[in-house]
């Protein structure tokens, strides 16, 4: 309002000195009207007719100069002012005219054009930006230096559990990314309702002069999963060599006795004695030693055989060999996977027998298997009423089972079969009761 009071001044001035200075080019003439007037050189009549047109001409002639210096000026003031205001769309006129307010406008004009540019350029960027954090997977948050939160994408959003609106504005400490905002950079961290560990990368910028603290998370769990199993599978192959090296001779030189134990004279109660301990050596390292090759299986798992395989074929077959409890299968979509149907096979056996397994622990039946389409991912649910997993995050974690008799060897080597199908395993407890539920996410041909 004040830089427009100003302007209207200035332009009334410039007028004002325009007036001026065309009274000041008449000025001459009418002195010389007064001279010739005093003299008697010439009568009142033509005088004062002189005067008028001197007075007509100055109008005329200042007219003309204010229309021609004036408005060019009013039309670039205005354009300056639009431009000031965010609107590049104005333009000025007489920017071809070999003058100096000619180049004025030229130079206004391609000023106008350059910041409309950048502006495009920016609003561009500013959306390309919005879109890239909108399909990012990893949560991004921004807080400013108060602590509160100024930005997040989908995936943040859909990590807190909050919508849009209550998580703008709130603190990290309310949120509850407190410690992450004060954790160092490149540390991991699990966070979210699921076991799943985040690597945190952080870094600083500033919007509108403030410093902002940018977090972003990376789901690293699987990566880290799979330094895992290579882990247990290097040390699965170096215990399995050694044990079976040694297992092999316990074995043979423990029949070897038991047989000369048979033919040897003595007392009955020492020979006894004799054969029970060593049957007791030879079975248990023939035990052992199939546990080993079991663990080997693991560590040994050839690369799948693509070729196409019916689903519903597939889980037909898994479901007949199961003959324990009933088994309700579901029908549903026509699946056809490109797998490996031996490895899918097995894949299927190990959960549908940690299934029937549970049922059988509480007399619960029957074990339910069923399958959907969903984000073109083929999603295969196999659900007890069991007791439930006591133990979530040791699942898929070899050596580790529940079972008295288990190896520990079933849900690792499935969810290897998954993985290497480009697919995942997901344990969880039932929420509409007892039980548990596998599912089994696989890619559709």
């Amino acid at each position: 309002m004040v830089y427009d009071k100003l302007l209207r001044r200035n332009r009334r001035s410039v007028v004002r000195r325009a007036w001026f200075f065309c009274l000041l080019l008449t000025l001459p003439a009418l002195v010389f009207a007064a001279v010739l007037f005093y003299q008697q050189k010439i009568t009142l009549g033509p005088a004062l007719l002189l005067a008028i047109c001197l007075l007509i001409y100055l109008a005329l002639v200042a007219a003309a100069l204010i229309d021609s210096l004036i408005r060019p000026l009013q039309t670039l003031s205005n354009v300056v002012s639009s431009l000031r205001e965010g609107d590049y769309s104005f333009r000025a006129r007489g920017a071809g005219s070999q003058d100096a307010l000619g180049e004025l406008a030229a130079e206004t004009n391609a000023l106008a054009d350059l910041l409309q540019k950048q502006r495009v350029r920016s609003l561009e960027a500013t959306a390309l930006l919005a879109r890239i954090l909108e399909v990012m997977h990893a949560p991004i948050f921004a807080f400013d230096r108060e602590g509160l939160l100024q930005l997040v994408n989908n995936a943040g959003v859909t990590l807190l559990g909050l919508p849009h609106a209550r998580c703008f504005g709130h603190s990290a400490r309310e949120l509850g990314l407190e410690n992450l905002l004060a954790a160092s950079d490149q540390s991991i961290h699990s966070f979210g309702s699921k076991s799943t560990r985040w690597l945190l990368r952080k870094a600083d910028f500033r919007q509108d002069g403030v410093p902002h603290t940018l977090l972003l998370l990376a789901d690293v769990s699987l990566p880290l999963q799979e330094e895992e199993q290579m882990a247990w599978k290097r040390l699965i192959r170096v215990l399995g060599h050694e044990l079976s090296n040694s297992l092999a001779p316990i074995k043979s030189i423990a029949g070897s006795l038991l047989a000369r134990v048979n033919h040897m004279e003595g007392e009955e109660a020492t020979l006894r004695d004799f054969r029970r301990g060593l049957g007791v050596v030879e079975s248990r390292a023939d035990a052992l030693h199939r546990f080993v090759q079991s663990y080997r299986l693991l560590a040994q798992l050839p690369p799948p055989q693509f070729r196409q395989v019916s689903l519903e074929a597939l889980l037909e077959r898994v479901v007949l060999l199961e003959q324990r409890v009933p088994i309700q299968l579901d029908p549903g979509p026509p699946v056809t996977l490109h797998a490996d149907p031996d490895q899918l096979e097995q894949m299927f056996i190990n959960l549908l027998a940690n299934a029937v397994d549970a049922s059988l622990a509480t007399d619960a039946l029957p074990v339910r298997v069923s399958w959907r389409l969903a984000d073109f991912s083929l999603l295969v649910t196999i659900e007890d009423r069991g007791l439930g997993i006591a133990n979530t995050d040791n699942l898929f974690v070899p050596f580790y089972t529940t079972k008295p008799s288990g190896s520990g060897v079933g849900l690792a080597l499935a969810q290897q079969i998954a993985r290497a199908h480009g697919g995942e395993i997901q344990l969880q407890n039932r929420d509409d009761g007892e039980g548990a539920r596998a599912t089994i996410r696989l890619p559709v041909a």
